[in-house]
C-alpha cells in the first residue's frame, strides 16, 4: 500500500481539504508526488523554474499521479555578498532542507521531483533526497544562464582567460576590483554589471551551483545528460517532462532513492568532481549530502579520490570557457566516458539502468552528435571551430593527473583545510610566507586595497567559520588579490570561511578547527612563518617573527597564546544564524546541524 493512503486513512480530514483545492475524487486515491522547486524572485537561478515545475506537474498527472506543489525559495550568494547577508548562506541550505523535510513528512508524499539550480539550493535538494530516502526521488536542474557576447570595444585582455569575447559574472568581483584600483572606468564596470546576466539560471561558470547540478547528475539521481544545460534551451524543458515521466515509474516499481544512492555513488561523484576540477564548496556539501544517506564521507576522502585522477575540463574559473560550454560538449556524460576506467558501472540510476547502461544508450541515441552540432553552431562567432577537446579533454590529454583539490594539515589546521590546486599559481604550491592576521573580511579587503598588503604575505581572515559567523564566502578578497599582479602569485588568503565556486589563486579555506572553537587560526599573530607545501599537503606555522623555529618550539609557542586566549563570544543572540553557530559541525565532516 502506497503511503499516502496509509496517512489517509488515519486522517479523515486529509480528504475534504484537498478537495476544496479542487482535486476530484479520482486523484485521492493516486500516488502523491510532491513537486518541489526553490522557484522563486530570489535570483536568475530560481526566477524561471516555474517553467519546469509546470512540466514535471504535467508529467505526473498524465502518468497516473497527482502532483502537488511545493516552494522553498532560496537566497542568493551573490546578491548577499559584501554585506552581513552573506552570513546567512550556508545556514540557509540546513533551513531549507528542514523545511522540505516537514513539507514532505507532514503530507505523506510516495515520491518527489526536486527542481533547483544554484549554490544552496541544490546541496539543500540533495540533502533533503537522503532525508527522505525511503520514498522515491528525481531531481531536475535550471541549468545555466548564457554568456554574454561583448562588443569589441569592451573586450579586454585577461592572462587569465584566453575568451575575453564572452562575459560571466564571476568575472564581476575582477573588473570590480581593477575600476577601485582605477584600471578600467566606473562606466564600463557599469557595462559589465548591466550585461552579466543576460537570462535566467545559474551563473555560468563551474561554481558551486555548476558543480552541484554535475553532482546531482553524477549520484545517478538525474536523467542523464541533462546537468548544466544552457537554462533556455527547449531540451531542458523536455527533459523536466521525462524526469516527471520517470518519476512515476520508479514508483510504481517501488524504487527508492536509497536503491539508487549508495557509497560507490558518492565515490563516482569525488571522482567526476576531480575531472571538472569542482567548487572547493563540494567538500562540504557533498558529505553532508552522504551524512543524510546515511553514509560518512569526509574531505579526507576527497584527497584520497583525486590523487592521481584526472582533470579534464577548461571551464571557467580554472578554465577558459563558459559553463554552458560544458554541455556542448556533452556534458556529464562525456566526462564519464574519458574517466570510465575509474567509475563504478554497476551503480543503478534513476532511469532504473546502471552507470555503465546509460552510457553505452546515450551513444546509441545520438546524444553526443547533437552535442557536436550545437558546438558547430556556436563557433560562428570565433576565427576557428570549436573543438570537444577544446572544452573536456580526452583522459590520455589531461590538464592534470592529481586531481583539482587537496586537503593540507600541520599545526596551523589539524582537522584539514582545502584548497584548489589547479586555481593555484605554480609558484605558490610550496612557498613561506609572513602572517598578516584579520579577525573579519573587511578589514582584510581594505588592507589588500589600501596596499598594506605585500609580495610573501599570507593574510589571514578568520572567526568566518560555521560557529563563528555561519561560514560566508570570501570571494571579493581573493577577487582583489588575483586582481593586483604584484599579489596574485605571491600572496595566499587563509581563512576558517569558505569561498565562492568563482574564487581562484592561491586561497586556502574551511581551516579546521576553527577560530570559533579555538582552532590554532585564531593565535597566528604578525610576522609567524607560514609554510605552504601542496604536494606535501602541509600548511603550518614554522617560525615566529620572521624566525624559524623547530616544531617544538612552536606548539610550546601557540600553546601559551591558547592559554591567554580570552575565548569567543557569539554575537548572534536568535534567529537562524543563532541556531545554526550552536549547531553546526566541521566543515572537514559538511558543516551540517547536529
Amino acid at each position: 500500500m502506497l503511503r499516502s493512503e496509509e496517512a489517509r486513512k488515519l486522517a479523515s480530514e486529509m480528504d475534504p481539504l484537498r478537495m476544496g483545492m479542487g482535486w476530484k475524487v479520482k486523484d485521492l486515491s493516486k500516488p502523491q508526488i510532491i513537486i518541489e522547486s526553490s522557484y522563486g524572485d530570489s535570483h536568475p537561478g530560481s526566477a524561471h523554474l516555474n517553467i519546469f515545475v509546470d512540466e514535471a506537474v504535467r508529467a505526473v498527472n498524465s502518468n497516473g499521479g497527482k502532483a502537488s506543489r511545493y516552494f522553498t525559495t532560496d537566497m542568493c550568494d551573490g546578491i548577499a555578498q559584501g554585506h552581513d547577508g552573506i552570513n546567512y548562506s550556508l545556514p540557509h541550505r540546513d533551513a531549507m532542507v528542514n523545511l522540505i523535510e516537514a513539507q514532505t513528512n507532514a503530507s505523506v508524499f510516495d515520491g518527489g521531483v526536486f527542481i533547483a539550480s544554484c549554490d544552496k539550493s541544490m546541496p539543500a535538494m540533495l540533502m533533503s533526497i537522503g532525508r527522505l530516502k525511503d520514498m522515491s526521488a528525481i531531481v531536475v536542474a535550471g541549468g545555466v544562464m548564457e554568456a554574454f557576447e561583448l562588443p569589441k570595444k569592451y573586450i579586454v585582455d585577461d592572462p587569465s582567460c584566453k575568451i575575453n569575447e564572452l562575459l560571466t559574472l564571476e568575472q564581476i568581483g575582477k573588473f570590480d576590483a581593477w575600476e577601485k584600483k582605477g584600471v578600467i572606468p566606473d562606466n564600463q564596470l557599469d557595462y559589465y554589471k548591466h550585461h552579466a546576466c543576460p537570462s535566467c539560471g545559474a551563473c555560468s561558470f563551474m561554481g558551486t551551483a555548476s558543480t552541484m547540478q554535475v553532482m546531482a547528475e553524477a549520484l545517478g539521481l538525474m536523467l542523464p545528460g541533462t546537468a548544466v544545460m544552457p537554462s533556455t534551451a527547449p531540451e531542458l524543458k523536455e527533459a523536466a517532462y521525462r524526469a516527471g515521466v520517470q518519476l512515476m515509474d520508479l514508483v510504481k516499481k517501488g524504487i527508492k532513492a536509497s536503491d539508487i544512492v549508495i557509497m560507490e555513488s558518492f565515490e563516482n561523484a569525488i571522482m567526476v568532481h576531480a575531472a571538472i576540477s569542482g567548487s572547493t564548496n563540494a567538500t562540504m556539501h557533498v558529505p553532508a549530502i552522504a551524512h543524510e544517506f546515511g553514509f560518512e564521507i569526509d574531505a579526507d576522502t576527497f584527497d584520497r579520490l583525486h590523487r592521481g585522477a584526472h582533470y579534464l575540463l577548461n571551464i571557467r574559473p580554472s578554465g577558459d570557457w563558459p559553463a554552458q560550454y560544458f554541455y556542448y560538449a556533452g556534458g556529464v556524460p562525456r566526462v564519464m566516458e574519458e574517466i570510465k576506467s575509474m567509475l563504478h558501472l554497476d551503480v543503478m540510476t534513476v532511469t532504473g539502468k546502471t552507470l555503465g547502461e546509460n552510457l553505452e544508450d546515450l551513444k546509441k541515441n545520438g546524444f553526443y552528435e547533437h552535442c557536436d552540432e550545437i558546438l558547430r553552431e556556436k563557433s560562428n562567432i570565433f576565427t576557428k571551430a570549436i573543438e570537444r577537446e577544446d572544452i573536456i579533454h580526452s583522459f590520455d590529454n589531461a590538464k592534470g593527473t592529481e586531481g583539482s583539490i587537496a586537503i593540507l594539515k600541520g599545526n596551523l589546521a589539524p582537522e584539514g583545510c582545502v584548497i584548489k590546486h589547479t586555481a593555484c599559481p605554480k609558484s605558490m604550491f610550496k612557498a613561506v610566507l609572513n602572517a598578516r592576521p584579520y579577525d573579519s573580511e573587511e578589514e582584510c579587503i581594505k588592507a589588500v586595497l589600501d596596499g598594506e598588503v605585500k609580495p610573501g604575505d599570507a593574510i589571514f581572515i578568520r572567526y568566518e567559520g560555521p560557529r563563528g559567523s555561519g561560514m560566508p564566502e570570501m570571494f571579493y578578497t581573493g577577487e582583489a588579490i588575483c586582481a593586483d599582479p604584484k599579489l596574485a602569485s605571491s600572496v595566499a588568503l587563509i581563512t576558517d570561511g569558505r569561498f565562492s565556486g568563482a574564487s581562484r589563486g592561491p586561497v586556502i579555506g574551511h581551516v579546521s578547527p576553527e577560530a570559533a572553537m579555538g582552532g590554532p587560526i585564531a593565535f597566528v599573530e604578525k610576522g609567524d612563518l607560514i609554510e605552504i607545501d601542496i604536494e606535501a599537503r602541509k600548511i603550518a606555522v614554522i617560525g615566529i617573527n620572521g624566525e624559524k623555529r623547530t616544531p617544538e618550539e612552536i606548539d610550546d609557542i601557540l600553546a601559551k597564546r591558547k592559554a591567554n586566549w580570552k575565548g569567543f563570544t557569539s554575537r548572534y543572540k536568535k534567529g537562524l544564524l543563532k541556531l545554526y553557530t550552536e549547531h553546526a559541525q566541521s566543515p572537514m565532516k559538511g558543516a551540517y546541524m547536529e
